[in-house]
């Protein structure tokens, strides 16, 4: 059945070819090399036989099959210079390669019928040649694709057969349209994807002349540098859909705050045992043996095999040792450059994450996958020892900021809308899922601290053993009460009874002013503390020590938070030229900062933030912000600002004395006037009037836009 099909196929000439028949797989074939018999002789029934349909066209163009590249002589027909060169190819028979370089425009009109050479019989049949010109213009030379000179024409030829629909029917009975790539030789159906796939080779430096050619020259690399530490990166390594190996330069503040946990972390036991499970160039685990030395025992693992070989030769540019954890080891990894001395080691693996955290018991480990880490929660606290650490960065910012709700049910469980502290709930959230992981293995946890700023989210947990720290932790994951009308807030209270009415709960009436349901329930979050205080000053030590100042201006931020003071009260007096002090001193400090960790028994600080400009008033002056913490503190509330928001108040004060006292502090606009207090010339009445008035249009509005 298969002969008779492609019987049909073959033109009337196929008498005077004694060629067996062709197979279908075979839409390319190499020219023939000089030496070679002449394509009119009978051919070998060992050798190859040329494309089905193509016994008039063959597998080369004339233009191409002449040239004595060896890249030229690999494209398919499809790919043509001009579209005279793909109109020749129907006039060229089996040996008239010489005689199509010779044809013109004059011979093309001759008024021969000929068949299209990249068309199955049964698609076009035979035509004039004015016929012809315009099918191979408006079919195939129009919807082509272009690069470095060459045009990639669609193909209807037998190269990419379509699985048939019925049982029985021949298998090339259907042929998909495709495009033949000129870099790989890929077959494309669609040119959206064909001029994506072509991109891709050029983001990777694969074109004509470096894959082709096979060029051992690698691509152009840059190094760059930072905290001390030399990293290779390829190139468009900025962009994860381009590189195999990330490397991200905003992500820095989230690398130092990390080295700052792990080296707040050395000084308790050492040595340790750090695990990154993502290495990509392996940026952050170099910096961890680098400078941090034998106090860590650093291992990098990555899954790419291009990553690993990038990390091998940034941990050589670093002069640091590797220890390749393989079956096979390399030649020539452990041997440095002559003059250059070993300043630590550096295992590096090449396995899945959850395989190798399974496998190896850590001290540390920080997770930071391309997305979510929820995949790899599980397997982080299986193995990780007592009082060890966990941290987790999470980048999938639009599902956790509430941008795409249905992704974080999925990945989380968890039901959020978007709200004026939406960062909170992203960390808390992250929180929430770290616990439960945590839980089911047994272990709980304690929250160091969480970080959510424009591109990630960091939430650093330190692991406590044993099935009662579990159940605590447990307990601490609660549901929340939102406002939608006024945004108040409050966890709802712990029990199994069902609450009658569930607005109760909440500080605000709006309830009972409003018609209809006025709250949502959100979560499930971590209800507890996000910070403690006495290791972020640890970590605001170190540092000091290695000297990264750009990181101490967030600490500070987060041990106000912490504490739920404001900066006037800051009680950290390290000094700022560690250098200068004496290793006992710094000992010292260490060892106080420890103690009154471990003394200090103040309140956890208040959930959630108000942010200042989303409650002013309309037609009022509001107070400065750094006064109207001190309002606020005046009031005998605790307050601080929040890292999460920078015109957010972090404070213990229900919305409504929050409102009141920032409309006591506030000035009208039309009295031009923008002293902080109470403006004598407005009657109390007119002010309460507007008060109101704003809270109304307010109430409307969110009502109206309801998530």
């Amino acid at each position: 059945m298969e002969n008779m099909a492609e019987e049909e196929l073959l033109p009337l000439q196929e008498e005077a070819a004694q060629v067996p028949t062709p197979a279908p797989d075979s839409a390319r074939v190499p020219a023939p090399a000089p030496d070679s018999v002449p394509a009119s002789a009978p051919t070998p029934a060992s050798a190859p036989a040329p494309a089905l349909a193509l016994a008039q066209a063959p597998a080369l163009s004339p233009s191409l099959a002449s040239a004595p590249e060896e890249d030229e002589s690999k494209r398919h027909i499809s790919i043509q210079r001009q579209l005279g060169d793909l109109e020749k190819l129907a006039f060229v028979t089996e040996g008239d390669f010489d005689s199509a370089n010779s044809l013109n425009s004059d011979n093309l009109d001759a008024g021969n019928k000929q068949v299209c050479p990249l068309c199955p019989k049964e698609k076009f049949r035979a035509c004039n040649s004015h016929k012809l010109r315009r099918h191979l213009q408006n079919l195939h030379w129009k919807v082509s694709v272009e690069f470095e000179g060459y045009r990639m024409c669609i193909c209807h030829l037998p190269c990419r057969p379509v699985k048939p629909n019925n049982i029985g029917e021949q298998i090339f009975s259907k042929m998909g349209a495709h495009y033949h790539c000129i870099i790989c030789s890929a077959t494309i159906t669609r040119r959206t994807d064909m001029l994506g796939h072509v991109r891709r080779h050029v983001n990777k430096g694969e074109t004509k002349s470096s894959y082709i050619a096979a060029s051992t020259a690698k691509p152009c690399t840059e190094i760059l540098k930072e905290t001390d530490t030399d990293v290779q990166v390829c190139p468009n390594y900025s962009i994860p859909q381009k590189t195999d190996s990330y490397f991200n330069p905003k992500m820095k503040l989230n690398r130092q705050l990390i080295f700052c946990t792990l080296a707040a972390l050395a000084e308790e036991r050492k040595p340790l045992e750090c695990l990154d499970a993502f290495g990509a160039t392996g940026i952050m685990g170099l910096q961890w043996a680098k400078h941090l030395g034998n106090a860590v025992k650093v291992t990098i693992n990555d899954l790419n095999e291009n990553s690993v070989t990038l990390i091998q030769e940034n941990c050589h540019l670093n002069k640091l040792k590797v220890v390749v954890d393989s079956k096979e080891k390399k030649e020539g990894d452990d041997i440095l450059e002559e003059g250059e001395e070993s300043l630590g080691n550096i295992k590096v693996t090449k396995m899945d994450a959850n395989v190798l955290m399974h496998l190896r018991s850590f001290d540390f480990i920080h997770l930071d996958p391309f997305g979510t880490s929820v995949n790899y929660l599980d397997s982080a606290f299986r193995n990780i020892r007592n009082l060890g650490i966990v941290s987790v960065t999470s980048t999938d910012i639009s599902s956790l900021y509430a941008k795409a709700q249905h992704v974080a049910r999925r990945h989380y469980g968890c039901n959020i809308v978007r709200t004026e502290y939406y960062k909170e709930l992203a960390a808390r959230i992250v929180v929430a899922a770290v616990a439960r992981a945590a839980a089911r293995c047994n272990k709980g946890i304690e929250v160091l601290f969480a970080v959510a700023l424009e591109h990630f989210v960091l939430v650093v947990v330190r692991v406590l053993r044993g099935p009662t720290s579990a159940d605590e932790t447990a307990k601490k994951i609660q549901y929340l009460i939102h406002c939608q009308w006024c945004e108040e807030r409050i966890f709802q209270k712990d029990g199994n009874m069902v609450e009658e009415n569930p607005y109760r709960q909440l500080p605000c009436n709006c309830h009972g002013s409003m018609p209809g349901k006025t709250a949502i329930e959100l979560g499930p979050l971590w209800s507890s503390s996000l910070f403690n205080t006495g290791f972020l000053k640890r970590m605001l030590f170190e540092s000091l020590h290695h000297g990264l100042d750009e990181i101490q201006t967030l600490i500070k931020t987060l041990i106000f938070e912490s504490e739920c003071t404001p900066q006037s009260q800051f009680s950290v007096h390290a000094s700022s030229n560690p250098n200068k002090q004496g290793k006992r001193r710094s000992n010292e400090i260490i060892t106080n900062l420890a103690k009154k960790q471990k003394t200090d028994v103040s309140t956890e600080h208040p959930p959630f933030y108000y942010n200042i400009h989303r409650h002013s008033i309309k037609g009022m002056n509001m107070p400065k912000l750094k006064k109207f913490l001190c309002y606020l503190s005046q009031a005998g509330f605790r307050v601080s600002r929040t890292h999460f928001d920078p015109m957010g108040v972090r404070t213990d004060a229900p919305l409504m004395q929050f409102k009141s006292i920032l409309l006591k502090y506030s000035t009208p606009t039309y009295t031009g006037g923008q002293s902080e207090g109470n403006v004598q010339s407005a009657s109390e009445d007119t002010v309460a009037d507007r008060v109101e008035m704003s809270v109304n249009d307010k109430a409307e509005a969110s009502g109206c836009r309801r998530w």
